[in-house]
């Protein structure tokens, strides 16, 4: 039995208001878990979580706050991520594209306002989940994100250049241009040391994996420089290098206390669009990196259950001081290749990290800062993808537009009007095609029944004098019953008996298209001109009969086939002949 129009739209909305499609992968995979999988999850945690600490650390200094509470976000968000997330493999915790729109909320609204943020993104992400909207993040145009990312990899960069430098600038603008003027403008107080110090650490991290892939480039950089730096500071007295304990001080080792935060409307309305920014890049993110994933491990990601458990740590996190939390593809896929199968090995990546956090945090106050800004300008090179940017550039011109624009919108101005014009575009594009894609089509004389399908059977129906065919081929919308409307008043200069509107490729409708339709059979009414509905489907037709077309129409003018509307419409068009011989 092949189900209507009407059925899949009520089906649709049972989706919508069904229960939540929440399941999270952790409860699945402890009812056939067993030791094999239990020593595959605990040595691929250890590893990640070896990974991941040195990018926790500089992910939280580059956005603007401690390297404690990089730990605290990469700790408690990724045990969230992994209990409560659609993904068997993914790894939650900071990530590199938060960077810019942490740094810009905290300079504008504080801590408190980044707190205010990051809850409130979560309650966006767990509505989406909860409305199963997963699939649709995934819609959004390739371009876009290859935009985002790029712009967001530059800007990281250049947040990277006083430390790798040595510079030595405080109170640096937030925006590029000026950053890099004042850059450029400073060239003259470079720090030889410091700039020995990260080049040292750029080529180790660049090399690691030549010796093996299996080493943390980033993790071997910071452990031999840091013990470089630190016994070239005991014996050679000139020798200084900033470290993390002279920016930040002496780290603590205990776990935040949960703390609340106040919650009001003016709060809400100015820091909404932050947390919209925050909520899409983060689905935008973790769904990417879950697709990624599912593609190497041949698993089947819930990414309505993957938004609801990013949504969880988005609202987690900020009791305990932290920073956005989103999937992270590096983490996940150090994850997949060190053997890890199941959340577990999420939730021991975090334990990994409580355990340094609780008894090793005294050796990260010696880490030199510049160490960290070239980690982190290998992470902007990684997430770049200019090999991806350049490939687009072979694409046609409106892709490339698209990713320019969301380019210079994030790098020049800011990530929230970056990602708002980016989903504007995103519409805009998807609208455009899907117009270019439309035709409408007129006939007269004689119109072929299987013109436009697969059926090999060609049956010509003949079309009385005084009688057009209009037939409009996909969705009837907006942009589409303009276009529709433009047609019929050209047509409108004739006099045909009878106009039939061909709906039989119309799988939806909206108001503005009824409206158009409206008009038109008013207006063909008032001068005596017939209009036939033909092919109308079931859930259109409903549509229609809610705007009460049916009733101006004629319900007997609404028909399910073509042959019945020719029909009909030929004998209106003869007896209107008739009546016109007779006077």
């Amino acid at each position: 039995m092949v189900a209507s129009s009407s059925d899949a739209g009520q089906s649709s909305l049972r989706n919508i208001f069904a229960m939540p499609d929440f399941h999270p992968k952790l409860f699945k995979a402890i009812r056939h878990y067993n030791g094999a999988k239990l020593k595959a999850d605990i040595t691929s945690g250890i590893v990640v979580g070896i990974v991941a600490l040195p990018l926790a650390i500089a992910f939280g200094i580059a956005s603007g706050v401690s390297p404690t509470i990089g730990l605290i976000t990469a700790i408690v968000g990724g045990f969230m991520v992994s209990f409560f997330g659609g993904n068997s493999v993914q790894i939650g915790g900071p990530t590199g594209a938060f960077i810019v729109i942490v740094y810009n909320i905290i300079a504008q609204f504080g801590l408190h306002g980044l707190a205010v943020a990051t809850f409130m993104a979560g309650i966006i992400l767990v509505l989406l989940g909860l409305f199963r909207l997963g699939t649709v993040i995934k819609f959004i145009p390739y371009p876009i994100v290859v935009g985002f990312t790029a712009g967001i990899a530059l800007t990281i960069f250049s947040t990277q250049v006083n430390d790798f430098l040595g510079l030595g600038l405080r109170d640096i603008p937030g925006q590029f241009i000026p950053k890099w003027g004042l850059y450029l403008s400073k060239l003259g107080n470079i720090s030889l040391p410091t700039l020995a110090t990260s080049l040292v650490s750029l080529a180790i991290i660049l090399l690691t994996p030549l010796v093996s892939k299996r080493l943390p480039g980033a993790l071997i950089a910071i452990i031999l420089v840091t013990a470089g730096t630190y016994l070239l500071g005991m014996f050679c007295p000139g020798f200084h290098v900033e470290t993390i304990g002279d920016r930040f001080g002496t780290m603590a080792t205990d776990i935040p206390t949960p703390h609340g935060f106040t919650l009001n409307m003016a709060t809400i309305n100015m820091l909404l669009p932050s947390a919209f920014t925050i909520a899409v890049l983060g689905a935008i993110e973790s769904l990417l990196s879950a697709t990624v994933a599912d593609g190497v491990t041949g698993s089947h990601t819930n990414s309505n259950t993957e938004l609801i458990g990013q949504g969880i740590a988005n609202i987690t996190v900020p009791f305990f001081g932290g920073i956005p939390v989103t999937g992270a593809i590096a983490r996940t896929m150090t994850n997949i290749t060190n053997g890890g199968r199941t959340p577990v090995a999420g939730i021991v990546h975090a334990m990994v990290l409580l355990l340094i956090f609780l008894f090793a945090m005294p050796l990260i106050n010696y880490v030199p800062l510049a160490t960290l800004a070239a980690v982190l300008m290998v992470v902007a090179y990684n997430m770049s993808g200019w090999r991806t940017v350049v490939g687009i550039f072979h694409s046609p011109k409106s892709d490339i537009s698209v990713l320019l624009v969301t380019f210079l919108l994030t790098v020049i101005f800011d990530l929230t009007i970056a990602i708002e014009i980016g989903l504007l575009l995103a519409v805009v594009l998807f609208l455009r095609r899907v117009m270019e894609n439309t035709e409408i089509k007129v006939y007269s004389e004689q119109l072929d029944v299987a013109d436009g399908t697969d059926l090999s059977t060609h049956e010509e129906l003949n079309l009385a004098p005084g009688v057009s065919v209009y037939e409009i081929d996909g969705p009837f919308f907006f942009g589409i019953a303009t276009k529709f409307d433009e047609l019929m008043r050209s047509a409108l200069k004739e006099k045909p008996h009878v106009r039939i509107i061909r709906m039989r490729k119309v799988s939806f409708v909206d108001a503005t298209a009824i409206h158009n339709l409206e008009l038109l059979i008013t207006s063909s009414q008032s001068e005596g001109i017939h209009v036939v509905l033909s092919g109308v489907r079931p859930a259109v037709r409903q549509s229609l009969e809610h705007a009460g077309i049916d009733t101006l129409v004629g319900s007997d003018h609404i028909c399910d086939h073509i042959t019945k509307a020719v029909r009909m419409a030929n004998l209106i068009s003869a007896d209107a002949r008739q009546k016109a011989t007779m006077r």
